[in-house]
């Protein structure tokens, strides 16, 4: 495959990612940026280069350029993937690459979360009145019903008043692939929404309208969630920062110390696999340490007095 004729399977390949697989804005960006990120790197080339060289050659060439770059591994791992998927969609077509591309093994790394502790002093403690916004209740509300839920920063973008049942406490999510769950949240939760909606969101069409919205009534975009949390983090002055998906590891993290199910918590996240959510078993050395006392025989050995 040269050139021209990849710029023309970019576009049929986005195209069957939104008609098709319907994914997410959010997925397709990611894909749509990687392949043109690639197809930068093909047009730079020497004008002989582009040439005689193959698509699979100039990927080799790309890939030894980000490695070159220290482009870390969880980056150089999605464009692995992207490149795989264009090559499963270029075969329902009729064109065989057969790239042969390994993924690179990625370091495992255990979710940062948040304390039960932090997570509750930033819900209770802190006053909607202090907080430097001028929607503290939309801030406020987001960050109860995201720790609540446990969804993604892009599902809440997305809830619209026809997704939310007040009186069973459900709200209708769509997560990645469109693939539709119902997740749940409790009376506090549910309190701060309908003070969101009395006392300080603008008026809405009651079925249509996105539940969150920016101060020119349209939808509120991730990049915003985000900002709201870093604005969050003053108050518990952490050197780390505080992310949406945090949350999400924390209410994951946060179920399973409390004795949640596996695969409940596989279910309320959206997960496809279990081994993504088996990530969030880990324990806190205090938790293990707190066990070992409670639980070692030694704890109820006692001392021998010829010892002494």
């Amino acid at each position: 495959m040269k050139i021209n004729e990849f710029e023309q399977q970019l576009k049929a390949f986005i195209t069957y990612l939104e008609v098709e697989r319907n994914l997410s804005d959010h997925t397709l960006r990611a894909y749509y940026s990687d392949l043109s990120q690639y197809l930068t790197f093909w047009r730079e080339l020497p004008e002989d280069e582009q040439k005689y060289l193959g698509m699979r050659q100039v990927i080799e060439r790309y890939l030894i350029h980000l490695f070159y770059k220290k482009i870390d591994k969880a980056s150089i791992a999605r464009k692995f993937s992207c490149f795989k998927s264009f090559e499963r969609f270029l075969h329902t077509v009729g064109i065989e690459l057969n790239l042969k591309l390994t993924r690179p093994r990625l370091d495992k790394k255990l979710p940062v979360f948040l304390s039960v502790d932090e997570v509750f002093h930033l819900l209770d403690k802190v006053d909607d009145a202090d907080l430097p916004s001028k929607f503290p209740m939309r801030d406020k509300t987001i960050f109860e019903l995201l720790y609540a839920t446990g969804i993604r920063c892009s599902e809440l973008t997305g809830i619209t008043f026809g997704d939310i049942n007040m009186d069973e406490k459900t709200i209708r999510i769509f997560g990645k692939g469109r693939r539709e769950r119902i997740v749940l949240f409790g009376q506090k939760a549910k309190d701060r929404v309908i003070n969101y909606i009395t006392n300080e969101r603008t008026p809405a069409n009651k079925q249509k309208d996105f539940l969150f919205v920016n101060y020119r009534g349209g939808q509120l975009t991730s990049r915003s969630i985000q900002r709201i949390f870093e604005m969050f983090r003053k108050f518990l002055q952490l050197e780390r920062h505080i992310t949406p998906h945090k949350i999400r590891h924390s209410f994951a993290t946060h179920l399973l110390n409390s004795g949640a199910d596996l695969r409940c918590v596989q279910e309320l996240l959206g997960h496809k696999t279990l081994s993504s959510t088996e990530k969030y078993t880990h324990v806190s050395l205090q938790d293990l340490t707190k066990m070992c006392d409670e639980k070692h025989p030694m704890r109820s050995r006692k001392e021998d007095p010829s010892t002494s």
